[in-house]
Parts: C-alpha cells; structure tokens; sequence
C-alpha cells in the first residue's frame, strides 16, 4: 500500500514538472534573443573551386554586413566596398557542406560554403566606417501571416505547410529571419490560439484582440501580414475600406501597372506593426497606433520578402547603435555583493556590442558606478538592455527622471 501511494506521487510530481517545462518552452518565450551566428553566413556554391570560392567568401561577407548592420544601404558605403576586395582578411574559418533541398524531389544536393568572420574586424569596419552596429540582443517579432486564395483565408502558423503554389511559408520566414538576424517567431495556432483569436480579427487587425492573443509569445512587438490574389488586389476589391485601411495617407502603393501581363496573378501584400512602444526616432508611436505598408506584384516570394525587410529596417531604426564618437554614460548598478557577482557584470557589459570600454567609477556598498564608452547613442544602448533580464533598469514611479539623472539598474544573477 505504501509503495502504491509512493508511486501515486511519483506520477502526480512527474505531471507538474512536464508541466512547468512545457510551459517554458511554449507560453514563455522571450521577448529578446541572442544572436549568436551575426558573423558568419552560408552561400551556395556550384563547386569548391577557387573561383568559386572567391566569389562565395564576398557575398559571405555581404550578408554578415548586412545582418550586422542592419540595413541595406550599408553595402553601399565606400569603406564596406573596399574591405569586401580583401575579404580572405576577416575571415576566421570556412568549411563546406551538403543539403538536401525540402522541396527537391531528387537525390542531389545543395553545395554551400559556411563562412565564420572575425566580430572584432568586422565591428572595427563599421566603427571606421562610422556605420551604425546593431547588437547581438535583438527584439522578438511575432507575425501573424494570413493567405487568401479566392475565398479561402488561412492564417499561417509555425509548422510547415506547403500552399497550392508551393511555398513553404515557415521556411520562408525562418530563412528571412537568418539572414537578417531577426528573431521572427510565427503562432502556434494550437487549441489555446484558436480560443483567442479568429480569422475575422486578424484580417480586420482588431488592435486589442491581438495584442492580448500575443501575449503568451511575450514579443517585443507584433506584426500582421496580409497576403491576397483576390480583395486586396487593385481592381478586384469590392470592400474599399479595407484598402482605405490598410495604407497610411503618407505611403504610396506599388502597383504593377505595365509591367504586369493580363495572364499573370496578382497579389498584393500589406503589412502592420504594432509596437509596445515608440519604434522610431523619427515618430512616437503609442500602444494604440500601428505602421502599416502595402505592395502589389506577381511573385508572391518577393512581396514576403520584401515586406519582411521593410520591417526589419523599421526595427532596426530603434534598436540599432548608432557609431557617434566620444559618447559616454554613467550608469549605477545595485545587488553587487561579492567579487564573483562583480566580475560577471563585468564581463556583461564588456561583452555588449554597443560598449567600447568600461571603467568602475566607485564602490559603496552594493552599488557600483561605472562610466560606459559607446559605441553608439545612450538612447540605444538603453533600449537594447530593455532586452535583457540579467540588467534591468530600476524607475522610482515617485521620482521625476530627466535626461541628466543618473541610470540605475539592478543585477540579477542567471
């Protein structure tokens, strides 16, 4: 009897202990990663001749720029272009591998070159370059993607799934979110999502409804991506307030014009961003407001795509580091009790991309001062450790903080 009971609880602690995992993994997302492949990129090659090869460590080094910093028009500066003639010297490794393609239904596979460059070179470029830098703690983006094809609407969740034109839209997104080093995170639309949310609510991009059925993914901001061949297409809507909606008074809409034949599909895209807070520099966006763009085409890949990258260069314009000189800050950390607890602050904030040096400036009890110089605008390098959850910054709801308070943040352990 007493081994039975001894089992009984066995199996009832076993329960809450999946539990409690499963639901780490699954409602406890957080809403920053960390970035850990920023310096190294996979290109398809044809063989592992020179040639090749040669061709393949550029465009490796282009894509490591470009995740690095951020923005597209970073492969136009001059300094970028003239180290990509001598990329062999930012280069720590490269090794070769085989991948079978998902969709290919043959045996062959794909040839890549993996490149690993040097993160010191590379950010020492851009800091010669005086090119912004976006660190390796990134916001997590959660995206609602819904297809309409005819009159069949399909919101698209993070397992795979094929559509009638062959786009694997996951893969998709996942490969989008590699090569730009952009933690792009899809819904589960499992039992729980199901209950929160419908179709009619993300395509009407009903504000409150889906801020709430995000939380569980805990995103540092949520987009909706429509994608449609029929109601959004110029000429084939009859609801013309969804259009109205979708485009805000200051965007253009590309349409194909000429360029499209009669006996090609049309789709059109748009998008919506929804941010917990203000994204831009250049306008303060409240909870209730939203970004919003639209495209038109006939290849359905490069609207995703282009409507992702759009969306990446509204991010980034918060959270990357902006390479002014000679800028610095003071900053107070609490909870520093011991040479053990120092030394790994320590060894954080030196870590931190966005930080060219750091000097302790004073030590009173658990408190510890430390003069940070930056690569990059104070602004930024606070909205970056917003991301975190090791430094958290600590704000006296009674105090009135200006500019020129000192920051304080308290230390928590892993």
């Amino acid at each position: 009897m007493f081994l039975l009971r001894m089992f009984k609880y066995f199996i009832v602690s076993l329960y809450f202990i999946l539990f409690y995992l499963t639901s780490l993994f699954v409602d406890g997302y957080a809403c920053a990663l960390e970035v850990n492949d920023l310096y190294q990129a996979s290109v398809n090659v044809d063989s592992q001749g020179r040639n090749d090869r040669n061709q393949a460590l550029k465009q490796a080094m282009k894509a490591v720029m470009l995740k690095v910093g951020g923005q597209l028009s970073v492969l136009d500066n001059k300094e970028l272009k003239k180290a990509l003639t001598k990329a062999n010297t930012f280069i720590t490794r490269y090794h070769y591998q085989e991948i079978k393609q998902p969709l290919d239904l043959s045996t062959k596979k794909q040839l890549s070159l993996v490149v690993s460059f040097n993160e010191d070179k590379i950010n020492k470029l851009f800091y010669q370059a005086n090119l912004p830098i976006w660190g390796s703690l990134r916001p997590q983006i959660l995206l609602w993607l819904i297809d309409e094809q005819g009159l069949n609407r399909t919101i698209i969740s993070n397992s795979k799934r094929i559509d009638a034109s062959g786009i694997d839209f996951p893969r998709l997104v996942n490969d989008f979110s590699e090569q730009r080093g952009l933690p792009l995170l899809m819904p589960l639309m499992d039992f729980d999502d199901a209950n929160k949310i419908t179709l009619s609510d993300l395509w009407g991009r009903f504000d409150q409804v889906i801020r709430h059925s995000s939380e569980r993914y805990l995103p540092e901001a949520i987009v909706v991506m429509r994608i449609s061949d029929s109601s959004l297409v110029a000429g084939n809507n009859s609801d013309n307030s969804v259009n109205a909606e979708a485009i805000n008074g200051d965007q253009d809409v590309n349409t194909c014009g000429l360029l499209c034949s009669k006996n090609e599909v049309h789709y059109a895209l748009d998008w919506s961003l929804l941010s917990p807070q203000a994204i831009t520099s250049s306008q303060q966006i409240s909870e209730q407001q939203t970004l919003s763009q639209q495209y038109q085409g006939t290849d359905k890949i490069a609207l995703i795509q282009q409507g992702l990258a759009d969306i990446s260069e509204v991010i980034y314009q918060y959270y990357a580091l902006s390479t002014e000189r000679d800028n610095s800050i003071v900053i107070e950390v609490t909870n520093i009790d011991s040479l053990t607890v120092y030394n790994d602050l320590f060894n954080f904030l030196t870590d931190l991309s966005a930080i060219k040096s750091v000097t302790l400036i004073s030590a009173k009890g658990s408190t510890r001062r430390f003069n940070l110089q930056l690569l990059g605008s104070k602004s930024a390098l606070l909205a970056s450790l917003k991301l975190n959850k090791q430094l958290q910054q600590y704000i006296d709801p009674l105090v009135q903080v200006d500019d020129t308070a000192t920051p304080i943040f308290n230390w928590r352990q892993k």
